[in-house]
């Protein structure tokens, strides 16, 4: 298991496609974040510094990694009637090609899906990227993850996986936000 029966060359190829198809068109990407730099006077001209907690909005998350710099703000709005459905799942900020692509995956993962289906999606991501590089021992899990299961190489790597998980975090704290304005 942890691999679909695929070698590790085609499951690198599958990763370098997943990056690079984020990095030409990044889903759930929206220029929605508040720039504060105006604001602060502090930022150079050419640095956008995104929504800080607070400047959030019900329902929005602002995440940073001052390992390597992404941030990420996640807005979620879900759905009033039970089961809750993340109705609208979008994001903005800038990072790493990880933190992108992770950003994008997520998006396309967890947009539509009940809340429940989401967190579930969520436990199964974090749980991918503390394997190591081994994969999750669940098949079943790996089939759900779709192309998130592609991030499982970055596992390997301890300082990229906050990478990795900068936006699965915001979509998490985003629903919850979400979820308590109700």
């Amino acid at each position: 298991m942890g691999d679909f029966g695929m070698s590790g060359n085609d499951l690198e190829q599958m990763y370098q496609e997943v990056i690079l198809e984020a990095a030409r068109d990044p889903h759930g990407r929206e220029h929605f974040a508040t720039d504060v730099s105006k604001e602060q006077g502090s930022a150079p001209a050419d640095t956008t510094v995104r929504a800080s907690h607070e400047y959030c909005t019900p329902g929005e998350s602002h995440q940073f990694n001052p390992t390597c710099g992404d941030e990420a703000t996640v807005h979620a709005e879900v759905s009033d009637s039970e089961p809750h459905t993340i109705e609208r799942l979008v994001w903005d900020g800038h990072g790493c090609s990880i933190s992108q692509a992770s950003l994008s995956v997520m998006v396309d993962l967890c947009a539509g899906k009940t809340v429940d289906e989401a967190m579930e999606l969520f436990r199964d991501f974090h749980e991918l990227m503390e394997s190591r590089g081994a994969g999750l021992q669940d098949e079943a899990k790996e089939e759900k993850l779709e192309d998130a299961v592609v991030f499982q190489g970055v596992s390997k790597y301890p300082m990229r996986i906050k990478c990795a998980l900068l936006g699965w975090e915001g979509m998490r704290d985003s629903v919850a936000k979400a979820l308590a304005a109700k």
